[in-house]
C-alpha cells in the first residue's frame, strides 16, 4: 500500500542551518498492517509521517500510496488526497476549540459534495467508533484531554480512509486514555485499516496486533522487529 524509496528530507537546504531530517529511508507497508515507528524526539518519525501524509515533500526520493505518486502532488491534489485517502491524528489534536465535537468531526466533509443526510450519518458513525458520540454537541474547549483525542480520532475516521497515521497520539494522555486509544486502534486494525503510529511509548511495541516495529535514529530506520 505504501512505498517509500530512497527518501531524503533536508530542511533549510543550501544554508548554514541545513538539517538532514531523513537519510535515504526505504519502507514498504502492506494493506492492513499496523506499523509502529519508534525512536526519541528528533529521530525523524514525524517528518516521515508528514511526507506520507503529503503535508510536505521530500528533498529527493519518492513516496507511492495506493499506486499514486504522492511525493510530487501539487498542493491542490495533495489536499484532495488527504481528504479522501488518509486520516491523520496529531499529538496536539489540531481541533477548533470554539466549535462542537460534531462540527469538528464534520469539517473534513465540508466540500465533499455529499448530502446533509450522508454527512450526518458518517459523522455519527465515526463518533460512535471513537466513543465520543455522547459529547457531540459539546464545545471542544470544554473537553478533557482524552475526549479531545477521541474527537480528533472521529474526525480522522469520518471519511472512512484506508490509511490512518498517528503522530505521538498519546503524548498528552494518561494511562487510562492511552489504553482506550489503543483499543480503538485494535478495532481499526481488525477492520482492515492500515495504521502507522509514530511514538516513543514502549507500550506500543508489545501490542499483539502490531505487525512491525521500526526503530528510527538520526533520520534512518536502523532496526526492525516483527
Amino acid at each position: 500500500m505504501i512505498q517509500v524509496e530512497n527518501v531524503n528530507k533536508i530542511f533549510n537546504e543550501g544554508t548554514v542551518q541545513a538539517f538532514e531530517a531523513l537519510k535515504d529511508v526505504n519502507l514498504e507497508v502492506k494493506k492492513g498492517e499496523t506499523v509502529i515507528l519508534s525512536g526519541v524526539s528528533g529521530s525523524g518519525k514525524s517528518t516521515l509521517l508528514s511526507l506520507i501524509a503529503a503535508l510536505d515533500k521530500p528533498s529527493s526520493g519518492k513516496i507511492v500510496v495506493n499506486n499514486t505518486l504522492i511525493s510530487k502532488l501539487p498542493d491542490l491534489h495533495a489536499s484532495e488526497y488527504r481528504a479522501t485517502s488518509i486520516g491523520v491524528v496529531f499529538q496536539h489534536f489540531n481541533l477548533l476549540e470554539a466549535l462542537s465535537v460534531k462540527e469538528n468531526v464534520l469539517s473534513p466533509l465540508v466540500n465533499s459534495g455529499l448530502t446533509l443526510s450522508e454527512v450526518e450519518n458518517m459523522a455519527k458513525k465515526s463518533m460512535g467508533m471513537a466513543a465520543i458520540f455522547h459529547k457531540a454537541d459539546q464545545q471542544v474547549k470544554e473537553l478533557s484531554g482524552g475526549e479531545k483525542q477521541r474527537c480528533a480520532i472521529a474526525r480522522a475516521l469520518v471519511h472512512a480512509p484506508p490509511l490512518i497515521i498517528c503522530d505521538e497520539p498519546t503524548a498528552n494522555l494518561d494511562k487510562e486514555n492511552t489504553l482506550k486509544f489503543i483499543d480503538i486502534l485494535k478495532n481499526l486494525h481488525n477492520s482492515g485499516t492500515t495504521i502507522i503510529v509514530a511514538t516513543h511509548d514502549p507500550l506500543f511495541e508489545t501490542l499483539p496486533f502490531v505487525n512491525r516495529v521500526l526503530h528510527m535514529q538520526e533520520g534512518k530506520i536502523v532496526k526492525q522487529k516483527q
